[in-house]
């Protein structure tokens, strides 16, 4: 039986939209809406000419602007489709307000580097890591079966990432993400990850520049 390949990416860059946090627009829809910036829309077309993803078997996508404004390139480049599921969406950030506080003092300044320390926190309407990761198991449980032996490319976000490759990494003293106590992971806009999985049991992860 042939490995199976995944392709996890890590969307391009967004614009720098100045403000916009302090909109009373709800939060969510902010999320949802946000759109690659210019160097992002290039670094996605760029992304696609990888080596490693061409000739792919299917694309998954978030539903969210910026992760399909990064798919769209690769899916032209292998002339298909790309498929939208919510459960690759962003972690929900909920109350801004909550997480504001809960930011308070901390050293990262990055939501998402700190819920990887305490991975049971959520706003009051948001999500946590944990169920952010249970959501992402539950799409590549079903993915893993649908595409056995097959190479698919799977866009989502940093946090939704980082927080499912806690399945298989550590954590180290800088927050970063680390496999098999080696391979230190640096889950920027973009990024590229190969996982291969064999009879739905992961045998590698290496990220790709």
């Amino acid at each position: 039986m042939n490995d199976t390949i995944v392709y996890l990416i890590r969307h391009a860059e967004t614009v720098d939209e100045n403000g916009i946090r302090n909109t009373s627009e709800d939060s969510q829809l902010i999320n949802e809406k946000e759109i690659l910036s210019v160097e992002g829309e290039e670094q996605a077309k760029e992304l696609s000419k990888n080596k490693e993803l061409q000739n792919l078997d299917a694309i998954w996508s978030s539903s969210y602007t910026r992760a399909k404004a990064t798919a769209k390139y690769i899916a032209d480049v292998n002339n298909l489709p790309y498929n939208l599921d919510n459960q690759l969406s962003e972690r929900k950030l909920g109350n801004l307000k909550e997480l504001g506080e809960f930011m308070k003092d901390k050293v990262t300044r990055d939501p998402s580097q700190e819920q990887l320390l305490d991975r049971t926190f959520r706003t009051s309407d948001g999500e946590s890591a944990e169920q952010t990761k249970e959501r992402m198991n539950k799409f590549f449980d079903r993915i893993l079966k649908e595409y056995c032996g097959r190479r698919i490319a799977v866009v989502s976000h940093g946090g939704s990432v980082k927080f499912f490759l806690l399945n298989w990494c550590t954590v180290n003293e800088d927050v970063k993400l680390v496999y098999h106590n080696e391979k230190i992971l640096n889950i920027k806009s973009p990024c590229l990850l190969k996982l291969t999985f064999r009879e739905n049991e992961l045998i590698d992860l290496e990220q790709i520049d």
